[in-house]
């Protein structure tokens, strides 16, 4: 009996300290982290947007967000900021979206989008595809194909092609779900400037 006391003992005492360890490495890393997360949502923005200057973040409109989910379910919209320039005239917007449909689970990026609707491209800031494969959507081969994008008309979306690329996206190859997630998760984003911002 004595025994099982001792070791029970001892046992909270590891739990406890390993515990405590955690939270301090947790207080210790949190900062770092949140800075390295802003650094690089920074990066993404001003790649999308290279002429603006400074970003204001807006509010979301619940309604729009809901209605581009209804179109696009794997999608969400997850920010929206202005783009300005030094006299602080508006450019156009930088929509954050996180596509739920990658092979590799969840991929985050900025999309730019001018006052005109033109598509700047797209920066990504989380993604965990496949080395070799579906990690190429980071590449410029692949992203190059969303830089600068004008569309006939407001209902004009991109899609995904293996065999014409012509008129739409060529998937990388090997890799046709992330792919598709970036570039749905693109549209997403287009079908909430087109709702509210245009």
């Amino acid at each position: 009996m004595n025994k099982i006391v001792k070791d029970a003992l001892l046992l909270t005492l590891i739990t406890l300290v390993s515990g405590c360890a955690l939270g301090l490495v947790h207080e210790i890393t949190a900062a770092p982290i949140q800075a390295a997360n802003e650094a690089a949502t920074a990066a993404a923005y001003q790649e999308v947007f290279t002429d603006a200057v400074s970003f204001n973040e807006i509010e979301l409109d619940a309604s729009a967000v809901e209605a581009v989910k209804a179109k696009y379910a794997d999608d969400d919209i997850i920010t929206v900021v202005e783009a300005l320039d030094a006299s602080d005239t508006l450019l156009g917007y930088v929509i954050t979206v996180t596509s739920h449909a990658g092979y590799g689970g969840d991929i985050t990026f900025s999309i730019g989008v001018t006052l005109d609707g033109v598509l700047n491209g797209y920066s990504i800031t989380d993604i965990s595809e496949t080395a070799g494969l579906g990690m190429k959507a980071k590449e410029d081969k692949f992203s190059s194909q969303f830089n600068n994008v004008s569309f006939d008309s407001d209902d004009s979306y991109l899609e995904v092609s293996k065999v014409d690329p012509s008129g739409s996206i060529e998937a990388i190859s090997g890799a046709t779900i992330t792919s598709k997630a970036v570039t749905y998760g693109v549209d997403a984003g287009l079908m909430y400037f087109r709702t509210v911002l245009k």
